[in-house]
């Protein structure tokens, strides 16, 4: 466990692909990360999934949000609508992210989506902007044994199908994490 684990707000983007979801929610119960989302955060995720998979139900995704909240922590944002309106974005529909932020006091945003927020904006409130892959990589280099264990627990609990240590390094690549998976490829065994 890292003593002094991160608060971060994950965007909807770093939540929609199952994969990674389930990832940083392994993290968090490592206590590795302290996640953060809204609503309108797990709306948007939601809202995304449903519309690119049609075989999914709101039903299935209202079971995945229910789990993430309840093993997420203090995950749920509430009160950052009063910082909203202060906000200038390039995409001012994304303002509702640093808002969440700002009232969580988190340490960085986890996003793909690094161009729609942009550091002059977002340093001011001590937010770093950073993403997936490189979130991962500064937890391996604070807590490599700690970052193993929670991935090596996730690789485990997937069922449908289940993958070798290898298989879990090609999925965590193709969600993105490419750097990761470079520095984890000598530690295969461990996973």
């Amino acid at each position: 466990m890292i003593s002094d684990c991160p608060i971060i707000v994950l965007d909807a983007c770093v939540l929609y692909p199952a994969g990674l979801r389930s990832l940083m929610m392994w993290l968090a119960v490592h206590g590795l990360i302290r996640p953060k989302w809204s609503e309108q955060i797990h709306e948007e995720w939601m809202r995304n999934v449903l519309k690119d998979r049609p075989d999914l139900t709101r039903v299935q995704l209202e079971r995945t949000r229910r789990l993430m909240d309840e093993h997420g922590g203090d995950c749920l944002v509430t009160g950052h609508e009063q910082h909203i309106a202060s906000l200038t974005l390039p995409d001012m529909d994304d303002r509702h992210v640093v808002a969440a932020g700002i009232e969580a006091g988190a340490d960085a945003i986890i996003t793909w989506n690094l161009g729609d927020f942009p550091t002059t904006v977002i340093e001011g409130y001590g937010i770093e902007v950073r993403t997936p892959d490189q979130l991962v990589c500064a937890l391996l280099d604070a807590s490599s044994t700690d970052v193993l264990a929670a991935m090596r627990q996730h690789r485990v609990s997937l069922k449908n199908p289940p993958k070798k240590p290898e298989e879990y390094l090609e999925t965590l690549a193709l969600q993105g994490l490419r750097e990761s998976v470079e520095r984890l490829r000598d530690k295969v065994s461990e996973l």
